[in-house]
């Protein structure tokens, strides 16, 4: 690529989709290329994760608006620093700014009707023929050979343990649930599985999420806590994303729905158990291998079989939500013990 390598990286506007795109910054930076990372606030410190990326740059822009104007001011800031911008999201929107900041070579995929806005463009495939989005982010490096890529953040111990104090959780270890997902409630595992869960476990529970995500959290809490005190703590809301990212590295074990936070567990390699409904883990898979996924519509067992799924509809289309419903609690709670037993073995 030269010496002269400045490239600028458009985030995705989700957490789950920004872990799944370090391995690409990873072949980035392997490869000499100086990068930084334009991102949403609240997908930012995703990327102060990340080592390969040397700045990271909050947009001021608000989820799904155009705010042309303001992007237009920022792209005047831009103007000279990148010779490559690499444009993660599909949107129009996504690919103004480095257009508009005259970047030479401006890489992206398909869509929104944005070709005049991309110098090098990427069939976008149908959705059900998309891969896992980790060779999908991959693929706009150029190189070949993406499938073995595995996300990876990196948080050191000291600030974990600095995080962990301040919050005042416990010296001698917890499992962390995150019950929400933002996509909506055909992704989300009952609440009262995953209070009947935290009942069956030694260690205490901390609850993590969204502020929007509290009431969710709290009906979990207030159901375990009323037969055994003190065994759930409910952080939604209370923390920072850095925080919550530090409460999920030190943990013993997370059970999640298939979320952004899910990606972030598996990119710190701890154990964990992903309980997936209307997706697919074939698409977005914790690419852990200490992650145990539970998914209905590959159970051969399992009758009758989920013709449905995945529908990847926000609210379940037939009213029943048999695909989260039927995931019993001791099934889960069986994939914890298994991934601990895996753990002592090897």
């Amino acid at each position: 690529m030269g010496s002269a390598t400045g490239s600028l990286i458009i985030a995705p506007q989700w957490i789950g989709d920004a872990v799944m795109t370090e391995p690409l910054l990873r072949r980035l930076a392997g490869r000499g290329e100086r990068l930084a990372v334009g991102a949403l606030p609240w997908v930012a410190p995703v990327y102060r994760l990340m080592p390969q990326v040397a700045e990271v740059i909050e947009f001021p822009f608000a989820r799904g608006s155009l705010q042309l104007k303001a992007r237009r001011k920022l792209a005047q800031q831009f103007k000279g620093r990148f010779d490559t911008a690499y444009v993660l999201p599909n949107s129009l929107k996504s690919a103004l700014l480095p257009f508009l900041a005259g970047i030479p070579k401006r890489i992206g995929y398909l869509g929104e009707a944005r070709v005049g806005l991309l110098t090098q463009r990427l069939k976008n495939p149908l959705r059900g023929e998309r891969a896992s989005m980790v060779p999908f982010y991959s693929a706009l490096s150029g190189e070949s050979d993406l499938a073995a890529d595995r996300p990876q953040l990196q948080l050191e111990g000291a600030l974990v343990a600095a995080a962990l104090a301040q919050l005042d959780l416990p010296a001698s270890g917890y499992h962390v649930f995150a019950p929400g997902a933002e996509y909506g409630p055909a992704k989300r595992w009952p609440a009262a599985h995953f209070a009947e869960l935290a009942l069956g476990l030694d260690l205490p529970v901390v609850l993590l999420g969204s502020e929007k995500e509290f009431t969710l959290c709290d009906e979990i809490a207030m159901a375990v806590n009323a037969r055994k005190a003190g065994q759930c703590l409910n952080l939604a809301g209370a923390t920072s994303l850095a925080q919550a990212f530090a409460v999920i590295a030190g943990a013993r074990c997370m059970v999640s729905n298939d979320s952004g936070l899910m990606h972030v567990a598996a990119a710190f390699g701890i154990r964990q158990v992903a309980v997936f409904g209307s997706s697919s883990p074939l698409h977005t898979p914790p690419l852990n291998a200490r992650a145990a996924v539970l998914w209905l519509k590959n159970d051969p067992d399992y009758l009758p079989p989920l013709d449905c799924a995945p529908c990847f509809e926000r609210q379940c289309p037939l009213g029943h939500c048999r695909c989260l419903r039927d995931i019993a609690p001791a099934r889960v709670l069986q994939g914890i013990h298994d991934l601990g037993a895996q753990t002592r073995v090897g």
